[in-house]
């Protein structure tokens, strides 16, 4: 499955984005998704996830209260809603899928990845 996110921009302190995965097959609802962001010089970490159906999700406890992921069945896109954006937010995202339909925290248990789009928080 080939993933594309969009939304990515620039933002200011407090600020709000919403990103976006999508895919041209139609059958995101297949998959768990989750979105992992990596900022210049550190590793990539996980950010939130959801499972095929949207009964689960899992967030990173720095974006707890502050992101929220989420399906959209009729556009079978899975969002990703950054509220009160800070500059510490600042990073490449990436959206990932798990072909089992599982929401998982762990990189290496995701199958297909988007090429990323660019978050930036300047305060």
């Amino acid at each position: 499955v080939q993933l594309v996110e969009s939304g990515g921009g620039k933002a200011q302190d407090g600020d709000s984005l919403r990103l976006t995965c999508a895919t041209s097959q139609y059958n995101l609802h297949m998959y768990g998704i989750a979105w992992f962001r990596q900022a210049p010089g550190k590793e990539r970490e996980f950010v939130a996830t959801v499972n095929y159906s949207g009964a689960q999700t899992y967030y990173a406890d720095s974006v707890k209260g502050r992101f929220t992921i989420s399906r959209d069945k009729d556009k079978d896109t899975v969002s990703l809603q950054l509220n009160s954006l800070k500059p510490e937010d600042t990073a490449v995202y990436y959206c990932a899928a798990n072909r089992f339909g599982r929401a998982t925290s762990l990189a290496s248990e995701y199958h297909y990845w988007g090429q990323g789009t660019q978050v930036t928080v300047s305060s």
